[in-house]
């Protein structure tokens, strides 16, 4: 149901889709869908579930914990940005249509930004007990949350940016940026 969900919402979007178009995209009938759900909100909360999911998951999977210092803060940066690359169409969908939610399913869906958030915040809180880069603690939310924007941008400004980088040379450019604001002096 969530794959063809997001074809729908990558197609026509989150609100010209019907729940019937979704449950003949998903091959059920519109009686067995609503046996899953109560609405196509509902639908919309499953598919920026099942997408955080993925990306924390395969995010997790990609972290390097036998590498330290700068290797492993660049390899979690390429690994993120590569995630986010392989899923360009579901991040791009989720951010468009998330603002659809209700309340109470936006801020546990936004949850899961802040745990995306936590696992970058710990690769940078060890480079600093490392010693290898230089910022305050208080500094580490934001840098974390900058690594997360680049790598969104790689999928929001796509129409502009794929034009003239590869993945490899966008995450290297950025990267090295990164680093330019937190080595020693």
């Amino acid at each position: 149901m969530v794959k063809g969900a997001v074809r729908l919402f990558i197609e026509k979007g989150f609100h010209r889709t019907t729940t019937r178009e979704i449950a003949k995209e998903s091959g059920f009938s519109i009686g067995t869908l609503y046996e899953y759900i109560r609405s196509k909100e509902d639908v919309l909360y499953l598919v920026c579930d099942a997408i955080y999911e993925e990306v924390r998951d395969r995010l997790a999977y990609q972290l390097d914990t036998n590498t330290e210092g700068i290797a492993r803060l660049k390899k979690a940066i390429s690994a993120y940005f590569q995630v986010i690359h392989d899923m360009q169409d579901e991040v791009l969908v989720m951010y468009q249509e998330a603002k659809s939610l209700p309340k109470e399913a936006l801020s546990y869906v936004l949850q899961k930004e802040v745990e995306m958030t936590e696992m970058i915040e710990n690769v940078i809180r060890d480079c600093l007990k490392e010693n290898v880069i230089h910022i305050e603690e208080s500094q580490i939310h934001l840098v974390a949350h900058n690594i997360l924007v680049q790598g969104h941008m790689w999928t929001f400004r796509r129409w502009a940016i794929q034009k003239h980088y590869s993945l490899e040379e966008y995450t290297n450019l950025q990267i090295e940026q990164l680093l330019q604001g937190v080595r020693h002096p």
